[in-house]
């Protein structure tokens, strides 16, 4: 589930002493490439943090330039918060082009060091969009280590700034 937040920060917090959720693994600047919105290039400045809540994974997303993507469209409509719902297919190609073919936009799309991955213009309901990430033996790796991090949590350690 991906929140769209003002302050990454402040929104770790909440979730650590409000929710009990950590640890969580946080990067200032996603470094990511080959970044489209609406088929334009850019190069946002992305700060992440993800954690999980039993097999639920939360990201929290921070954009701090005023570049266009989906984040900015979803807060400069008025909203924080859920704005996307995610999976993680290993046939991204075949999905990729399915949802294509069935009618799906293509919103923003990028590659990273977890994969690659997109956002479909189509909400599934007002203010909520579908991401698509390609579960790559890296993303597979870093999302397993941010599940098996959160069993047991004692609260030490709350934020850490690498991926696992």
């Amino acid at each position: 589930m991906g929140y769209v937040v003002h302050d990454v920060e402040q929104a770790m917090k909440h979730w650590i002493e409000v929710c009990g959720i950590g640890p969580w693994y946080y990067v200032d600047k996603l470094p990511v490439k080959d970044f489209h919105y609406r088929g334009q290039p850019g190069s946002p400045h992305l700060s992440i943090a993800l954690a999980n809540s039993g097999e639920v994974q939360v990201e929290l997303i921070q954009q701090r330039d005023t570049s266009p993507t989906m984040y900015q469209d979803f807060l400069n409509a008025g909203n924080e918060g859920l704005q996307h719902w995610s999976s993680w297919p290993e046939n991204y190609d075949d999905l990729y082009q399915r949802a294509l073919d069935s009618g799906y936009e293509v919103g923003q799309e990028a590659d990273s060091v977890r994969g690659r991955f997109v956002y479909f213009f189509n909400e599934g309901h007002p203010g909520t969009v579908i991401e698509m990430a390609h579960f790559t033996p890296e993303r597979r790796r870093i999302f397993d280590a941010v599940r098996e991090a959160a069993i047991d949590w004692d609260g030490s350690d709350p934020i850490r700034d690498q991926w696992p």
